[in-house]
């Protein structure tokens, strides 16, 4: 359980994110299409999990922006932008601000933010995930991973990013 705060309010998660070294579990969320949608989707690429509460909130919003233009450029590289939005938002979100190098991607239906260890346990946001980035390799494999402190803050865009590079 990692502890974090949401407005100088202290917040818990169900666990704790996947170790660096380790292999990532499987998830199954669901695409803009309500299809289910596998890691073995991504076989083969680079994969930055980008995971946030709510596209609906300034940070994510954000947060999602500076991913789809810093990562766009990144070879053999998706990143899945993951909230518990319905897809049906995400899809909205997304094109209203036409971004075109990000996946959405829902937890709807999904233990995702169980299996991870970022389910919020408490407060206003109880239910939500907690953000955080995961990256892995080609292999599903944890390059990477960062959970903020902070819900309200951004990850650290430039060690995230220089993971993929580096590579």
């Amino acid at each position: 359980m990692a502890t974090l705060s949401f407005q100088g309010q202290p917040v818990y998660t169900n666990g704790d994110l996947p170790a660096v070294g380790s292999q990532a579990p499987d998830f199954c969320l669901v695409n803009s299409q309500l299809a289910d949608i596998s890691l073995a989707a991504y076989a083969g690429k680079r994969k930055i999990l980008h995971i946030v509460p709510s596209l609906d909130t300034p940070t994510c919003a954000a947060s999602t922006l500076r991913f789809n233009e810093k990562a766009a450029h990144l070879p053999n590289t998706v990143v899945l932008v993951i909230s518990a939005d319905l897809p049906f938002a995400q899809c909205r979100f997304c094109t209203h601000e036409g971004l075109k190098h990000v996946i959405p991607l829902s937890t709807f239906r999904s233990r995702f933010a169980e299996d991870y260890g970022i389910k919020i346990q408490n407060g206003l946001l109880a239910g939500l995930t907690a953000r955080a980035i995961v990256i892995l390799d080609e292999n599903d494999q944890v390059l990477y991973n960062e959970l903020l402190n902070e819900l309200a803050h951004e990850p650290n865009y430039e060690e995230a990013l220089a993971v993929c590079r580096n590579r």
